[in-house]
């Protein structure tokens, strides 16, 4: 019989119940106590809703205080020297001082999962001294079965994959550091074994993308080890996002069970099964349902590839599971209730892909006549999506076809229209600006919410974010900012705001999932054709440029953030979607233009994340986003400057596909990765305008003066003066009014310095 699991869970609660607890213990509303309690509550529920299900296998582990890597780190003691840790359990305290930042330590850095808009931080090994100072998944394991009866399977990040994400080590200590975790990895294993812990998935999702043989053969040396000193312990080798490397290799490994992604990883891993297929004595974890999309899988589809994969593996050594932790997805749908009907019957969130997950289970053991009442039920709903208006708008797809068979570019080159834009808006060296959104109040908002709910009118509403726009350019002019923004006061969300004014989108209620920490995004659903509808930011734009004689920046989302931050549709190529998304947002360029906006922002931070796994498909994936951010932006002024933005990735493997986006400026987080990114720019000439972020936003330290000088001097080692801006790391909206106010004036007067320092050289 074939038996059913998933990966992971999503930790937030149908109603964010896991934030609000974090957000309350953070600002002193709950005592710890409290909120160990609280958070067990919510931990113990999941784990109820899966055994009620009828999932088998279940995971265990896999709930967080905050990021899974990051409990990976503490669970070994490795802790950076400047959070003081003492030693023994680590406190809370240091816990969510290396997430978040205290007013003496700056934060671990952040960074996105793989191709994923989950960030989570990164492990700092430099000066740590490994230790194990708790077992969590034996205590995780324990909970489940003595408070639920629940055999759980306990979830841990692999120690592959765990070095491969950490950093703070040179690449020939890593055999070295290796043997320092192997070690504590086996202790942990151990202690499982003999609490009589069946199964044990190990996450190794780094076997996705391209290793080195060194890498390959510390992989061997691993779970030789481990099957050594856990021989009786059933370990699940667990990959996802994509095919496996190396398939024939892998097989071999010395571990009961190996899970394969047959969604992201489909025809690689389907065809590495054809050709070597697959070994008699292990079990496979077969990834069939989409851990990260939002859509009811075709059951039909997926039965037949379990029913083809049965040729390599018996029943009995089948488990039908989620691609990947359903952490990417939200919890439930049946609280969605102002969807239009055809689609809210094609989506299938946690919940409901666990139904899926066990039906499909129940087919391939009994038989389809098990299930036959859910297949066809299945078969309709999809069928009623494909053959809706909303997918089939002939007008937008005749004229984004036409247009992105051409080739987007601007009328002048950057080196031209930088002449004109300085002549134009008269900028000192170094200026200063932020990156578009200011602190969205307790205040801004309930008016929101009032305005939502019909108890404020629209005047009421528009004359309060006025008033906050009036607010905050006084108080840009008085720091003494030298681009301004309007403060995106009326937006919830970079990427709602523009879905909520596009066809082809759909919001729901309660669809929320985890970006990073207690930060939970509910992303837009791209289910129908893309098209621009009428002007979405022009009236704030043009009022707050009315109220100074600063420049003011337009504030746009880019066509590959829309797409990559959406659930998307899946019936057609995510090049079709973006170039959709693309020429809607032009149309909104072009009216930001008209309005005598002359700065306009297109920020484009998920370019990066969007990047595929697999190395031979990159160069075509940076090829039609460039194509798409090209083609909003190709059409306007040469004295029209055209900014980006990108945050919270490693991109000095993408330097040159930046510049090719040719913006005329981009800003880019550097101080939350400590500048590293400008070891980029020492081996790749950048000749556009460009600001590195001098401070990290998502600390609630108010960063010196000096800090930020520093940054500066470091950067204009490689960079240009004459090209270089200076702003924060990303938007303000998260942080306070006065601490922003606070680190915007250090920022100026770090500016003040670096001016007096570098006009001499120019």
């Amino acid at each position: 019989m074939a038996i059913s699991s998933v990966l992971g869970y999503p930790r937030i609660g149908a109603e964010r119940e896991w934030k609000k607890a974090l957000e309350a213990f953070w600002a002193g509303k709950l005592e710890e106590a409290e909120f160990h309690g609280r958070l067990q509550e919510i931990r113990l529920d999941h784990l109820r809703k899966q055994q009620a299900k009828g999932i088998d296998l279940i995971p265990v582990n896999d709930f967080s205080y905050y990021d899974h890597v990051l409990d990976t780190a503490a669970m070994f003691g490795l802790i950076p020297k400047r959070f003081a840790y003492k030693g023994g359990i680590v406190p809370l305290s240091v816990y969510y001082g290396m997430a978040r930042g205290t007013k003496e330590a700056t934060a671990c850095e952040m960074t996105k999962w793989f191709n994923t808009n989950y960030h989570y931080i990164v492990p700092e090994l430099d000066g740590a001294e490994p230790v194990i100072t708790e077992n969590k998944p034996l205590a995780a394991y324990r909970e489940a079965k003595e408070k639920l009866g629940i055999e759980g399977k306990p979830v841990i990040v692999g120690p592959l994959t765990f070095l491969k994400l950490s950093k703070g080590f040179a690449p020939e200590e890593t055999d070295a550091w290796l043997n320092r975790l192997l070690p504590l990895y086996i202790q942990v294993l151990q202690e499982l074994a003999r609490e009589g812990v069946k199964w044990v998935q190990l996450d190794e999702p780094v076997l996705v993308t391209k290793l080195s043989d060194a890498d390959h053969g510390r992989l061997k040396t691993i779970y030789d080890e481990f099957s050594t000193a856990v021989p009786g312990l059933n370990i699940m080798l667990q990959t996802y996002f994509e095919s496996v490397e190396n398939y024939s290799e892998i097989i071999q490994l010395p571990v009961k069970g190996i899970g394969l992604d047959f969604v992201h990883g489909f025809s690689g891993n389907l065809q590495s099964v054809k050709e070597h297929g697959f070994p008699a004595n292990k079990v496979l974890g077969a990834g069939v349902i989409d851990g990260r999309g939002i859509w009811k899988a075709s059951l039909n589809e997926k039965l037949g590839l379990l029913e083809g994969l049965t040729q390599f593996v018996t029943n009995d050594r089948l488990i039908v599971q989620s691609s990947c932790s359903l952490l990417h997805v939200p919890v439930t749908v049946k609280n969605e209730t102002k969807l239009i009907t055809e689609l809210k019957n094609a989506l299938a969130f946690a919940d409901e892909k666990l139904d899926e997950i066990v039906n499909l289970t129940k087919a391939v053991s009994s038989g389809k006549d098990a299930i036959a009442d859910e297949l066809a039920a299945n078969e309709r709903d999809l069928q009623a999506l494909k053959e809706s208006a909303e997918r089939n708008r002939k007008d937008v797809q005749v004229t984004v076809a036409a247009i992105s068979s051409q080739q987007p570019e601007r009328h002048l080159p950057f080196s031209e229209r930088h002449v004109v834009q300085q002549q134009k808006w008269q900028l000192p060296i170094l200026p200063t600006t932020t990156i578009g959104s200011f602190p969205q109040s307790a205040e801004v908002r309930k008016a929101r919410q009032l305005w939502r709910k019909g108890e404020w009118t629209e005047e009421q509403y528009e004359s309060f974010i006025c008033e906050q726009i009036d607010l905050w350019i006084k108080l840009q002019e008085d720091i003494g900012l030298d681009v301004l923004v309007h403060g995106e006061f009326e937006r919830t969300d970079m990427v709602e705001f523009f879905g909520e004014k596009l066809a082809g989108f759909a919001f729901t209620q309660f669809g929320w999932v985890q970006s990073y920490g207690s930060r939970c995004v509910k992303p837009p659903i791209i289910f129908g054709d893309v098209a621009f509808e009428k002007a979405m930011t022009v009236e704030e734009t043009k009022y707050a440029q009315s109220k100074t004689q600063r420049p003011v920046k337009g504030m746009l989302t880019g066509p590959i953030t829309i797409m990559n931050w959406s659930f998307v549709r899946d019936d057609i190529p995510r090049e079709q979607i973006a170039y959709q998304l693309a020429y809607a947002l032009r149309q909104e360029v072009e009216a930001l233009e008209q309005a005598g906006i002359g700065m306009i922002q297109v920020d484009e931070p998920a370019v990066r994340e969007g990047l595929p796994l697999k190395e031979e498909e990159q160069a075509e994936y940076l090829a039609w986003a460039v194509k798409a951010f090209r083609m909003t932006t190709c059409t306007v002024q040469d004295t029209t400057q055209i900014h980006t933005h990108m945050c919270y990735c490693e991109f000095h493997d993408m330097i040159d596909s930046i510049e090719a986006m040719d913006a005329d400026v981009i800003s880019i987080e550097t101080s939350r990765s400590h500048g590293e990114l400008i070891h980029s720019f020492e081996q790749n000439t950048y000749k556009l305008g460009i600001g590195l972020g001098v401070y990290d936003i998502h600390s609630p330290r108010v960063p010196e003066v000096k800090e930020m000088t520093g940054m500066v001097d470091r950067a204009l080692r490689v960079l240009d003066p004459k090209l270089f801006w200076i702003n924060p790391d990303c938007g303000l909206k998260t942080r306070g009014k006065e601490e922003t106010v606070e680190s915007l004036r250090n920022m100026v007067e770090a500016t003040r310095i670096s001016r007096e320092k570098y006009a001499l050289k120019i």
